[in-house]
């Protein structure tokens, strides 16, 4: 056995989930999870996918995902020029992603990141999306995706940007080899 931690990401089951003892260390991202991530799936107006153990019910990570737009003009400057030039681009956006404390530093944050990159990649197939969006919640979450190459607004420093190009080819190379399709630069 490799040591490796196995966990499974799926959709949030209210009934199934255990969120009442999340914690992230950001209280914002906790209370999200307990009180409005089941309400926000349930209207669909966010789609939370959980990491668990497989056969545990303790969440130890999850994000969101939804469909959004952003202005071209307010995009890094060289994406900017390979969109066409509409006055805003749809993108997916990345509400929100955290790790259990007791999960953090083991590699999940990565393996969530690139699930809902392999999942925005599919989804853009049937609904158009120049990329992911995320807005940091502070300067280690900014640190966080651009090790993963996200692209900081030049207005946002905290609003981040991965062209949907980048993460085709990440996926493409990633399916050959069956590792996270997410590579750090």
């Amino acid at each position: 056995m490799s040591g490796k931690v196995a966990y499974e990401i799926v959709p949030l089951d209210r009934d199934l989930h255990d969120r009442a003892a999340f914690a992230c260390g950001k209280e914002v991202l906790n209370r999200y999870l307990r009180e409005q991530a089941g309400q926000d799936s349930k209207r669909r107006v966010a789609a939370v996918f959980v990491a668990t153990r497989p056969g545990e019910p303790p969440v130890l990570g999850y994000y969101t995902l939804s469909q959004a737009s952003v202005l071209l003009d307010t995009l890094p400057v060289g994406q900017r020029k390979r969109l066409p030039r509409y006055p805003s681009v749809p993108v997916t956006l990345m509400g929100r992603l955290a790790v259990h404390t007791s999960a953090q530093r083991s590699g999940l944050g990565g393996l969530l990141l690139g699930d809902a990159c392999r999942r925005a990649a599919a989804v853009a197939d049937e609904v158009a999306s120049a990329g992911i969006l995320v807005d940091a919640i502070d300067d280690d979450a900014v640190r966080f995706y651009e090790y993963f190459g996200f692209l900081p607004f030049p207005e946002s420093p905290h609003r981040l940007f991965l062209p949907m190009n980048t993460i085709r080819d990440a996926t493409s190379r990633a399916d050959s080899r069956a590792s996270n399709p997410i590579l750090p630069r």
